[in-house]
């Protein structure tokens, strides 16, 4: 069984993820309530967080310390099966996380996957074409006794994780701003629907006015 999957973010009114302001220490803070055991993200998410920080090297770094089985730390899980990281370095010398897993399928170039050994990087191996999530978060689960798991990444992981019913919680800061566009560039990003079948119903858990005029709406997936 895959672990338990919260998926949280921040949207303007009209559910974009793009140019409102939002507070990100908010943000963090309502994170910290649901006591994950990992987080996940996309590899555009953490290459836009990282981007101009430090230059890829993919010389640096070749031999990390084995991780602490001790460290209570969360766990940073990242959907990479293009390969397109170089910088694990610098990520792994983050305060957050224990240390990073990144998801791959069979389609990951070898050389990338030879790359993540070299530096002891931990890394699943789950799909063919694509990485499968669900087959990636049952080994979270099962090799690294992953129970919990906050999702912290853009539209498509998100519509991803949606639509192939793996996700249990949704938690949305509604920031007062309206953006507008027709891009996708809002939470929940997926093929249109064919029929009201694939409408994914929620149950209302909280809702909160926060700070700055946020409200938090924390729901509850319903199974059907």
């Amino acid at each position: 069984m895959p672990p338990h999957v919260v998926l949280h973010i921040g949207v303007s009114l009209d559910g974009r993820l793009d140019w409102y302001a939002g507070d990100e220490g908010l943000y963090y803070e309502l994170a910290g309530r649901f006591m994950v055991d990992a987080m996940l993200s996309g590899s555009n998410t953490i290459l836009t967080a990282y981007a101009g920080q430090q230059p890829f090297d993919e010389n640096a770094a070749r031999e990390p310390a084995p991780s602490d089985t001790a460290d209570e730390r969360q766990w940073l899980a990242v959907v990479d099966g293009k390969g397109q990281i170089r910088n694990w370095h610098v990520i792994r010398q983050e305060p957050y996380w224990r240390d990073v897993i990144v998801l791959c399928s069979q389609a990951t170039p070898q050389e990338y996957l030879d790359y993540l050994t070299s530096r002891r990087i931990e890394h699943i191996v789950a799909g063919e074409e694509r990485v499968d999530l669900r087959a990636a978060l049952e080994e979270l689960g099962a090799h690294y006794g992953i129970r919990r798991v906050r999702v912290d990444s853009g539209g498509t992981l998100s519509g991803v994780l949606l639509r192939e019913g793996l996700v249990d919680e949704v938690s949305v800061l509604v920031n007062p701003a309206l953006v507008g566009g027709t891009s996708a560039r809002s939470m929940f990003v997926a093929p249109d629907l064919t029929s009201a079948e694939g409408v994914i119903r929620l149950r209302l858990l909280d809702v909160e006015r926060l700070r700055g005029d946020v409200v938090w709406l924390h729901y509850q997936v319903v199974r059907i």
